[in-house]
């Protein structure tokens, strides 16, 4: 009885869900064709625009002496600080000056004997002189005379060299730094045998305030910007005057700019490339010959250059660059475009759009060439203002934790089961 008292129950319920069911289904409305999809949209603007390249180079001391001796001999001192700055004319070692001092000292007494031998020869010319018109001596006399004030003049310039090579021998003696720079390593010590003209320098001299940077450019991107300039599409930045921003081997930017001093006019047959030199302050010391760097070179100046944001262009399997423009009537198409160098995160465009186009940059995954579309003008992410009490660091906030709630009071104990039946 209890049984059949329940499904009766059942079927009604089951009745009546059925029939509110098919009353809903017959009160609803039918539900309104979805809108065009919304895009994200840019307008082309023309704007100046330097154009820049970014090369790898190499450091390069502007001056550098290799310190070698003129003269041999036992050195005696070494006068500066290894690694330290030296300046032009200093002195760096001290050779044992002592035969070259005899040397000069005998080179004198020379000279002063072949003076005395001239003074000699000329009072004699000057005597025969007077002789020989009263015929009081013969004419040979006289013309040996004479030939002997020659051959003593010449001893005497002879003598005169003499003690200059010494002099300057002895001089040698101390050997001189040719430029101001910083000294490397010393290769010798108090007490080595020096050799004139030795194969080992004793030390190097680097000046390295300004620095050269020598970097390389592809002849291909060299002729791409003469093409670009002989147009009239980009303006040169000057001659010789182009600005050098320098990176530094762990991405940091140099503070000081340095200029291009000259550009190759030789193409290397194995890599293609044009070797340029740029010279760069280095009055803090912080580069040194021989560092990697990259050089940023300002290669030309674009008054009116139109630039798409990277990701709204796309390319077919042969290269082709193409963007999502939009048409009259909201309807999109597809627009082959030319692109050259990349500034940042956008394309320089050559060719293909004009100013004023709008081409579409969010929401090509949604669309497709043909298609009408509701279009949104778009930012970019880092032009993003952000909202009132949001956190600019991060696209999506965290939701906010619960409030504590207050602590409940314990419930009360029920009584078991079968002790509320009982009752």
């Amino acid at each position: 009885m209890g049984a059949t008292a329940s499904m009766h129950r059942l079927a009604v319920v089951l009745g009546c869900a059925l029939a509110l069911a098919a009353c809903s289904d017959k009160n609803a409305k039918p539900s309104a064709p979805p809108g065009p999809p919304e895009v994200g949209m840019v307008t082309v603007q023309p704007e100046r625009q330097t154009i820049t390249n970014e090369l790898p180079g190499r450091t390069s001391a502007f001056l550098t002496a290799e310190i070698r001796p003129q003269v041999g001999g036992i050195l005696q001192k070494r006068l500066f600080t290894e690694g330290a700055a030296v300046k032009a004319g200093q002195v760096l070692y001290q050779i044992d000056p002592a035969t070259y001092s005899v040397a000069l000292k005998s080179a004198e007494a020379a000279l002063a004997k072949a003076r005395a031998t001239l003074g000699t020869a000329q009072t004699n010319a000057r005597r025969n002189a007077e002789l020989v018109k009263i015929d009081a001596v013969s004419r040979q006399i006289y013309d040996d005379s004479q030939a002997a004030v020659v051959q003593a003049q010449s001893d005497v310039a002879v003598a005169s060299a003499a003690v200059e090579t010494a002099r300057i021998n002895l001089g040698y003696t101390q050997i001189k730094s040719p430029i101001s720079g910083r000294t490397t390593t010393s290769s010798v010590t108090p007490g080595a045998l020096l050799t004139a003209n030795q194969a080992g320098a004793l030390t190097i001299v680097s000046q390295i305030d300004p620095l050269y940077v020598d970097f390389t450019q592809s002849s291909a991107d060299v002729l791409q910007l003469r093409n670009a300039m002989k147009s009239g599409r980009l303006q040169t930045a000057g001659k010789d005057e182009a600005r050098i921003t320098i990176k530094l081997d762990d991405g940091t930017e140099y503070a000081h700019h340095g200029r291009l001093q000259f550009s190759g006019v030789n193409v290397n047959p194995t890599t293609g490339s044009i070797t340029l030199r740029a010279v760069v302050p280095n009055p803090d010391g912080l580069l040194m010959p021989g560092m990697y760097v990259r050089a940023v070179l300002e290669s030309g100046v674009n008054e009116s250059a139109l630039l798409a944001p990277q990701q709204a262009v796309t390319r077919d399997p042969a290269g082709n660059a193409s963007v999502l423009l939009l048409g009259p009537n909201n309807k999109l198409e597809r627009r082959r475009i030319v692109t050259g160098a990349a500034l940042g995160s956008r394309w320089e465009v050559v060719s293909g759009l004009k100013a004023g186009d709008q081409i579409l940059v969010d929401g090509a995954l949604r669309v497709k060439d043909g298609d009408t579309v509701k279009p949104v003008q778009w930012t970019p992410r880092d032009a993003r203002k952000p909202e009132p009490g949001s956190d600019a660091s991060t696209e999506f906030q965290s939701p906010p934790e619960a409030a504590p709630t207050a602590p409940t009071a314990p419930a009360a104990p029920q009584a078991p089961a079968s002790a509320a039946a009982s009752r």
